[in-house]
C-alpha cells in the first residue's frame, strides 16, 4: 500500500467538508466519514467510537460487523480503544493482539485483522472518542498516515460536538482522570474557597477546522508568528527587570521555540493538509502533548511544557482572542487558574467572585502572593500540568490552609470541605467579637497590634479588626500595578486617603521597595546586568538612593499628604547607618523646599528603619540614637541569616522561624533597642502566626504588624497568654540548645490553654 500523503489527507478533508455540509443525519454522516477514510487510506477497517454515558460505544464502522454498531462498548482504559481515550494517546501496532491491553470482542469480527492504529478524537484537550483503522496483514503505519488520522480526528471533533453525539461531560471533564482528584501544592496564601475553574487566559475553542483558502490560512499563521516573536523579543529585552535565573532561562527557551523553524514547518504542513491556522496549531500542539506524556526526563518535560504554553499564545494571537477572564468578567464564584500572574492582573478581578487562585508556578515571596494575601484570596502554587487535571468549569475546592485543592469532589469530600469552611467562619465570628477588646495578656502586658496594608481598600480593615493602626503600608503596590511611574499627585492622593481613613490611628509608610522579584517595567534594574541573587541585589533603598528622583517625588507626596498631621516614614533594607542618613536627608530636603514655598507641612515626622539585613544588627549602637522606631522584617532577615531562598521549594520549609538562631538573634535586637528607648516591632509574616507571635512576645516584642486576617487569631492568643509564665520557659528553651522549639512551644501552649489557632 502507498503511504498516505499530505495531499490525500487534504482529499479526505475535502470529502469530510461535503459530508458535514450535507443535511444527512449525524449517524449517516459518520457512516460516510468512515467510508471516505477507509477508501482514501486503502484501509480494510475504519471505525469511530464515541464516549457516551461514560463508556466508548462503536458508532460507525467499515470492515467490522455492522451488527456490532451501538452494541460494542468499552470502558475507559479497556482494550486498545479504551486505552487511547484514557491516555489521550496514539497506538500504532503491527500485531494488535500482542498489546497487553488488547480485548477481543467476538461480535465485531475483528479477529481477521492484525494491524491497528488509533488516535483520540479530542475536544478541549479531552478525548471524546477514538478513530481507528485496521488491516489484515501485520504492518506498522507510517508517520504520514498517523498524522492524516490526527487531522481527520480534529475535524471529526467539530462534527461530533456540533451534533451533540458524545457526552457533554466528555468535552468538559478529563477523560483519563474524569474522577475526583486531590492536588497538592505550595501554600502561598491560607484560607478556603470554592468555585468553578476559570482560566486566566481561556483556551481558544476551535470552531472551524477545514480551510477554505490554504494560502490565506498560511498568511494568518505567518502574521501571528511575527507578532508572537515581537512579544517574546520584548519580554527578553526586559529580562533585566528582576527576571534573572530561572525566569531568564524560561524566556530564552521561549525565544528558542518562537524562532524554531521545525515548529513553524510542522504547522505549515498541517495547513497544507487542509486545516485552518487555528486547527493546524492545535493539531501540532496535540502531538506535543502526547509526546510530553512519553517523556520521563523532567528537563525535557519542562521544555515541552514551555512549547505548549507558547502554542497557546500563538493560538490566541491567530484567533484574535487575546483577552483574559478578568476582562470578560466572572459570572459565578470562581477559582482562577494560571501559569503565573502579575499583581496588576490579579487586581483586575472582582474580589466578590474570586474565591481562590491556583498557579503552576508561584512563590512565597512573589509580589502577586503579597497582593493576594492583602486581598484575602487563598492561593496555591507549584501544581504542574494544571490543564490536564482541571477542566474549565470544573468544581474546585481550594484549602490554602492545608495546601490542597479538590477537583470534581465527591459528595462526602464536598460536605467535609463545607463543614471545615463553616467552622472557619465561626472562628472568624469569634475573632470579630474580640474587635473592641484590647490585645492585653492575662498578666497585663499591652501588645500593640497593627496591620500590614498596601491597597487603598486595606485601610477599611482597621475598623473591621479593631487594630491599633497600620504598622506597614507597602507603598510599592501602587508602583507595581501601574504601567508607568505613578505621578506625584497620584501618590499624594493615595497617601492622604489612607491617612484620613486611619483617623487618629498611626500609619507607617514604608518607602518604595522594588527590585528583586518586584520588577517595574519602567525602571531598569541591575544596570542592564542580570542578577544571580536579585533578593540580595539592587533593590529597595539601594535603588531609591541611586535613583533619588524616585524617592524625592515620593517624599514630597508623603509630606504634602500628611500636612498638619503626624507622618511616620520607614526606610527598607538598610545595611548601614549612613544609608538611613542619606534617605532621611532626601526627605528633609523636600521638607525645606516645601517650607520655602509656604506649604503646609506635617506637624511631626517620625523616622524609622527596617532591620532586614543582618549586618545592621552590628551597628545598632550607631543607628538607634538617630531613629524614632525600629521594625524587623522577618521575611528577608530569615533568608539572609540562613542563606536560604524561601522561594525555593526545597528550602521553604527547611528553616523554621522558631529556630533558636532566629529567636536568639531577634532577642538581642529587642534588648538593645529597649536599652536605647526605641520602640521595636515585627512586621514580617512571622508575627501573623499565633505560635510564632507567642514566641516573639516571649522574647520581649510588644509591637506586631500583621495581615488583617491574622489580627483575630493573634489577639485571641494574646488574651489567653500569661507572658510572665512564658518568659522563663522560653529562656530555658533558648539556653538548652534544643533544635526543635516548635514542638516544645506547642506543648507548652496546650498545657497552659493558650489559643493557638
Amino acid at each position: 500500500m502507498v503511504p498516505t500523503s499530505p495531499a490525500s489527507a487534504r482529499e479526505i478533508l475535502t470529502g469530510l467538508h461535503d459530508v458535514m455540509a450535507s443535511r444527512a443525519s449525524a449517524q449517516a454522516k459518520l457512516n460516510n466519514v468512515v467510508r471516505i477514510i477507509a477508501e482514501a487510506m486503502a484501509s480494510e477497517v475504519c471505525s469511530i467510537y464515541l464516549l457516551r454515558d461514560g463508556v466508548l460505544e462503536l458508532f460507525a464502522t467499515v470492515g467490522l460487523n455492522q451488527s456490532a454498531v451501538h452494541v460494542t462498548r468499552l470502558a475507559l482504559g479497556e482494550g486498545l480503544v479504551g486505552t487511547i481515550a484514557r491516555d489521550v494517546a496514539i497506538l500504532n501496532l503491527d500485531e494488535a493482539s500482542r498489546h497487553p491491553e488488547f480485548a477481543y470482542r467476538p461480535e465485531t469480527g475483528e479477529e481477521l485483522f492484525h494491524s491497528f492504529a488509533g488516535v483520540p478524537i479530542v475536544r478541549r484537550e479531552r478525548a471524546i472518542g477514538v478513530l481507528s483503522v485496521q488491516h489484515a496483514e501485520p504492518r506498522a503505519y507510517v508517520d504520514l498516515e498517523i498524522e492524516a488520522l490526527q487531522t481527520v480526528a480534529m475535524v471529526l471533533s467539530e462534527l461530533i460536538a456540533n451534533a451533540g453525539l458524545a457526552d457533554k461531560a466528555a468535552s468538559e471533564a478529563t477523560a483519563r482522570e474524569a474522577g475526583p482528584m486531590r492536588l497538592s501544592g505550595l501554600k502561598l496564601v491560607t484560607g478556603m474557597g470554592g468555585g468553578i475553574a476559570v482560566y486566566h487566559q481561556p483556551r481558544v475553542l476551535i470552531e472551524h477546522t477545514v480551510a477554505e483558502d490554504i494560502e490565506a490560512e498560511r498568511h494568518r499563521v505567518y502574521s501571528a508568528f511575527r507578532k508572537m516573536r515581537e512579544q517574546i523579543d520584548t519580554m527578553t529585552s526586559l529580562a533585566e527587570f528582576g527576571t534573572a535565573g530561572e525566569h531568564q532561562e524560561i524566556l530564552e527557551t521561549y525565544k528558542m521555540f518562537a524562532y524554531d523553524e521545525g515548529w513553524s514547518r510542522r504547522i505549515n504542513e498541517a495547513i497544507d493538509s487542509g486545516l485552518t491556522a487555528e486547527a493546524a496549531i492545535e493539531r501540532v500542539q496535540q502531538r506535543t502533548r502526547m509526546r510530553m506524556r512519553e517523556i520521563n526526563d523532567p528537563l525535557l518535560q519542562e521544555r515541552m511544557h514551555d512549547l505548549d504554553d507558547l502554542a497557546n499564545r500563538l493560538l490566541r494571537i491567530v484567533s484574535g482572542q487575546l483577552g483574559t477572564a478578568a476582562q470578560t468578567g466572572l459570572r459565578d464564584d470562581a477559582i482562577l487558574i494560571a501559569r503565573n500572574l502579575g499583581p496588576a492582573e490579579l487586581l483586575e478581578y472582582d474580589r466578590r467572585r474570586l474565591k481562590g487562585v491556583i498557579l503552576e508556578e508561584g512563590s512565597l515571596t512573589a509580589h502577586v502572593t503579597i497582593v493576594a494575601r492583602a486581598m484575602g484570596i487563598p492561593m496555591l502554587g507549584r501544581i504542574r500540568n494544571i490543564r490536564q487535571a482541571i477542566g474549565e468549569g470544573d468544581l474546585v475546592l481550594l484549602d490554602g490552609n492545608e495546601g490542597v485543592a479538590f477537583v470534581r469532589a465527591t459528595g462526602p469530600v464536598e460536605e467535609a470541605f463545607k463543614s471545615k469552611q463553616a467552622a472557619g467562619r465561626k472562628r472568624l465570628a469569634d475573632y470579630a467579637a474580640l474587635r473592641d477588646l484590647p490585645p492585653v495578656t492575662k498578666d497585663g502586658t499591652r501588645i500593640t497590634l497593627m496591620i500590614n496594608a498596601g491597597l487603598r481598600d486595606d485601610a477599611a480593615a482597621l475598623q473591621l479588626t479593631g487594630a491599633d493602626g497600620i504598622g506597614l503600608f507597602r507603598t510599592e503596590f501602587q508602583f507595581l500595578v501601574s504601567a508607568t511611574l505613578p505621578r506625584r499627585e497620584s501618590q499624594q492622593r493615595l497617601y492622604r486617603a489612607i491617612i484620613e481613613e486611619a483617623g487618629d490611628k498611626p500609619v507607617i509608610f514604608r518607602t518604595v521597595d522594588v527590585g528583586g522579584d518586584k520588577a517595574l517595567p519602567y525602571i531598569e534594574v541591575g544596570n542592564g546586568v542580570g542578577e544571580e541573587n536579585p533578593a540580595m541585589g539592587w533593590r529597595a533603598l539601594r535603588l531609591a538612593l541611586d535613583r533619588d528622583g524616585l524617592m524625592k517625588a515620593q517624599a514630597r507626596a508623603l509630606l504634602e499628604a500628611a500636612a498638619g498631621r503626624e507622618l511616620n516614614i520607614m526606610f527598607p533594607m538598610i545595611s548601614e547607618p549612613w544609608e538611613f542618613d542619606a534617605a532621611k536627608a532626601i526627605v528633609e530636603h523636600q521638607r525645606e523646599w516645601l517650607a520655602g514655598r509656604k506649604k503646609l507641612l506635617p506637624a511631626k515626622i517620625n523616622y524609622g528603619a527596617m532591620l532586614e539585613v543582618p549586618a545592621l544588627a552590628e551597628m545598632l549602637d550607631m543607628l538607634l540614637p538617630k531613629i524614632d522606631f525600629l521594625s524587623i522584617g522577618t521575611n528577608d532577615l530569615t533568608q539572609f541569616l540562613f542563606a536560604a531562598d524561601r522561594a525555593n521549594p526545597k528550602l521553604a520549609e527547611r528553616y523554621d522561624w522558631l529556630s533558636p538562631a532566629i529567636l536568639r538573634f531577634l532577642r538581642r535586637i529587642v534588648r538593645t533597642s529597649k536599652d536605647y528607648g526605641v520602640p521595636v516591632g515585627v512586621c514580617g509574616e512571622m508575627g501573623g502566626r499565633t505560635l510564632e507571635s507567642m514566641a516573639l512576645i516571649g522574647i520581649g516584642v510588644e509591637r506586631l504588624s500583621i495581615t488583617p486576617a491574622a489580627v483575630g487569631p493573634v489577639k485571641a492568643m494574646i488574651r489567653s497568654l500569661d507572658r510572665g509564665q512564658l518568659v522563663p520557659e522560653l529562656e530555658k528553651l533558648l539556653a538548652s540548645g534544643r533544635a526543635d522549639l516548635r514542638t516544645a512551644l506547642s506543648d507548652w501552649a496546650q498545657a497552659h490553654d493558650v489559643a493557638i489557632g
